[in-house]
């Protein structure tokens, strides 16, 4: 599907940008090499209602809020995994016979969805919802929970081991940091899309994928691959190390795990996250 007008076009006629402000963001976008509308969305100059409005103008789409209030079946939820729901931003709200609604954040990359619905012998009908409509409605519906704005300075721990879980959560808290446990690779990864920690410690062995497979997921959305992740474990290789880096963990820690290094590689991690010290609940 061809755009008719140019984003920035739209946003100037709106009223909501101005065109040299249109002008100089695109070129910062360009420098950083990031997508032009959510770079403006991350920068604070638009909403995410804003940009989602202005998508679906561009693209002649129906632009839909709130969509996490409706029901969906199970059927339904179930033509799309959690996993590509989540790395592509795609929702399905509604099947109307050989037609299936679908709601998306990116109208300019519907490459997956196509192959969703030429896979289930159906034709997509899109509808734009910014990344927050989104995330509400995949949490809700597909994880059970309701999606929370991040609290104070919180770290995730996960690791199958409840000895190392409740250790390592007695020196944070103890330091001041707010904490969330995991038992496995699939309830860090739903607490992570869920709850927005500011700093992950992921083991690396764990049941329901490991702590490799846990970043490549997380690394894969967008308003989630900037968080720090660091690698925990007392069974790594050479390999392992080498790959640490490339896969883009934060850091690594060797158990047993010193208290002194636990809190100064988190609180490391938390200055790059963005959080701030003083805000530790």
């Amino acid at each position: 599907m061809t755009a008719k007008k140019l984003l920035g076009e739209i946003l100037v006629n709106k009223g909501i940008l101005s065109p040299l402000t249109v002008e100089r963001m695109i070129a910062l976008a360009n420098r950083e090499q990031k997508r032009f509308g959510w770079f403006l969305e991350d920068k604070g100059l638009i909403t995410g209602h804003e940009l989602s409005a202005a998508l679906a103008e561009q693209f002649n789409m129906k632009h839909l809020t709130s969509i996490e209030q409706y029901s969906y079946p199970k059927e339904l939820l179930s033509l799309i995994t959690p996993e590509t729901a989540l790395e592509f931003n795609l929702f399905p709200l509604r099947q109307e016979g050989s037609n299936l609604l679908l709601a998306v954040t990116d109208p300019t990359d519907m490459r997956m969805a196509h192959t969703i619905a030429k896979n289930q012998g159906m034709t997509v009908v899109p509808a734009v919802v910014s990344r927050e409509a989104f995330f509400a409605a995949f949490c809700k519906h597909y994880l059970g929970r309701q999606i929370q704005k991040p609290k104070g300075e919180t770290v995730l721990i996960a690791d199958d081991d409840k000895l190392t879980r409740e250790m390592l959560k007695e020196i944070l808290v103890s330091n001041g940091f707010r904490v969330l446990l995991a038992a496995d690779g699939m309830e860090a990864y739903k607490e992570i899309v869920a709850s927005r920690p500011q700093v992950v410690l992921t083991d690396k062995e764990m049941p329901n994928f490991d702590g490799f497979q846990l970043i490549k997921l997380v690394k894969a959305i967008h308003d989630l691959k900037s968080i720090p992740i660091i690698l925990i474990s007392d069974k790594t290789t050479d390999d392992d190390e080498a790959r640490l880096f490339e896969l883009g963990f934060f850091d690594f820690m060797s158990k047993p795990i010193k208290a002194v290094t636990l809190v100064s590689r988190v609180k490391r991690a938390m200055s790059v996250s963005g959080a701030s010290v003083e805000s530790a609940a």
